[in-house]
């Protein structure tokens, strides 16, 4: 039982890490996140629902705006994002009942 502790520990620190990385970028460089992000309301979104995507942006944006290459980790980012919902979303395919589950509907 003792084994099954470490991999949900890390779960955790996945899933909270890009999210206390902008909090702390928003507290510690308020002038950098709200240059980037201008709307408090866009900011909290996004930390709640695309966390890298909201942390490459803000770590990537610049005065001129975003060019090149910025583009391609921006999309990482929310490829990353985006994969850990669907992710979690087939793993718990079973769970959710009331669905169609591919089966003859009769």
């Amino acid at each position: 039982m003792e084994g099954i502790a470490v991999p949900c520990l890390f779960a955790v620190f996945g899933a909270f890490f890009p999210r206390l990385m902008v909090l702390f970028i928003w507290i510690a460089r308020p002038g950098i996140f709200e240059a980037a992000i201008n709307s408090a309301l866009v900011a909290i979104l996004g930390i709640i629902f695309l966390p890298f995507t909201t942390l490459m942006y803000v770590l990537l944006w610049t005065p001129s705006g975003l060019s090149g290459f910025d583009f391609v980790w921006l999309l990482l980012a929310f490829l990353l994002d985006i994969g850990g919902v669907l992710g979690s979303g087939y793993a718990n395919r079973e769970r959710a009942g009331g669905f169609y589950s591919g089966g003859s509907t009769g």
